[in-house]
């Protein structure tokens, strides 16, 4: 029973539960990321380039013998997932930019004084001083 308890204790410490929070919203948001690569993205921009595919491309370093297959380097393949990559790093510093716009401004926190006025010679002391630095005036508090 030790073991369940501290399973327990494990599961329902902060940063775990935020941590599955975390991977949830981040599953949720790669479908977003994804269909908007896919359905908005990609149409166009495959419009512009002539429907480049990328994934054919290959290098055969030993043919296929007798029914056996061929020794390929799919280097189309590599191209094509790297810029898909650079495409979704975009779409996704892209999103990330426009939230932080979105996102208000915190206020600035109110400043605290931490010098005040002598009333005899009007020159700056520390807030906590009770003579004045400068012409020794006793300052109320």
């Amino acid at each position: 029973m030790k073991i369940m308890n501290e399973f327990k204790e494990f599961a329902m410490r902060g940063n775990v539960v935020d941590m599955a929070v975390g991977i949830i919203i981040g599953g949720a948001f790669g479908k977003i990321v994804s269909s908007f690569i896919n359905d908005v993205i990609m149409p166009p921009l495959g419009f512009l380039i002539g429907n480049a595919d990328f994934s054919d491309l290959e290098i055969t370093l030993k043919a296929g013998v007798d029914g056996a297959k061929p020794v390929v380097l799919a280097y189309g393949k590599f191209v094509t997932v790297v810029v898909d990559f650079l495409i979704v790093a975009f779409a996704v510093f892209l999103m990330v930019r426009l939230m932080n716009k979105m996102k208000r401004a915190e206020p600035a926190p109110v400043a605290v004084p931490t010098e005040k006025k002598c009333p005899e010679c009007q020159m700056l002391v520390p807030i906590e001083a009770k003579r004045c630095g400068h012409c020794t005036a006793t300052i109320a508090s």
